[in-house]
């Protein structure tokens, strides 16, 4: 599946892209990748100038830069799953879905650090240390998601593609149990002053190497029902290429 612009409101992309701010003073320090201009209307926290997805070995490094401090501005707590908000740091990808675990041709693959105080996807990782893993929504962790288009999250939105009650599809081993595809593998992200890296191992890297990608920032939002659509794409803070054209290159 394509990912076209569309998906996400189109109006709020231009109004993003738009920005007359001069260049960073550390950009020198953010080479290759996708660079974008700084945006007063965006949260300096979401507010990306750089995106980038690099190779080490059998890992790929993804790495976000912004404006401000990365992971600084978090949700607020509502004490109910209902309507509840997940901020977000994505980096949709040309990748088949199938490459982490999912069906083949199942949606748009992204990799995503996200949190949400008000409930935990996590259960096999206990992100806080506090011997329950049950209660680390709000800390910063790592997800593989597939989205799809579904006009009931708003017209053009996305959403994570929901599993239908008695479906069966290929999942990964660290499915968190939800009935959506979304992994949670424990791959823990690093937050360094305006910085966001995560290293995720791959079996074969040689599919990352070939891969388009960009950079968004968003929230995403519970259905009020807690039904289908479970979880959907609510708020583009920002786009890295404006455009959702995954002009990002692996290593360049």
């Amino acid at each position: 599946m394509k990912l076209q612009p569309s998906h996400f409101s189109i109006a709020l992309v231009l109004a993003l892209a738009v920005s007359a701010t001069p260049a960073l003073a550390h950009d020198h320090d953010h080479k290759g990748g996708i660079r974008s201009q700084p945006a007063k209307a965006v949260t300096a926290a979401f507010d990306i100038f750089h995106t980038k997805i690099s190779t080490e070995g059998n890992a790929a490094v993804f790495h976000i830069a912004v404006s401000g401090k990365a992971g600084a501005s978090k949700p607020a707590r509502t004490g109910k799953l209902a309507g509840s908000k997940v901020f977000s740091y994505v980096w949709p990808t040309a990748l088949d879905p199938a490459v982490v675990g999912f069906e083949t041709k199942s949606g748009i693959l992204a990799f995503a650090v996200t949190s949400h105080p008000d409930f935990d996807d996590t259960p096999l990782f206990d992100e806080n240390g506090d011997g329950n893993p049950k209660n680390d929504g709000n800390v910063w962790h790592s997800h593989w998601v597939v989205l799809q288009p579904d006009d009931a999250c708003g017209k053009g939105a996305l959403k994570v593609v929901d599993i239908p009650e008695g479906g069966k599809p290929r999942l990964p081993k660290t499915w968190p149990g939800l009935p959506l595809l979304i992994d949670s593998p424990g791959w823990s992200p690093i937050l360094k002053g305006q910085t966001l890296e995560v290293r995720v191992p791959f079996d074969d890297i040689g599919a990352v190497n070939t891969a388009g990608f960009d950079g968004v920032t968003a929230a995403l939002r519970v259905n009020a029902s807690v039904h289908n659509p479970l979880l959907c794409v609510a708020n583009v803070f920002k786009v890295g290429s404006g455009d959702l054209s995954l002009p990002g290159k692996v290593n360049q």
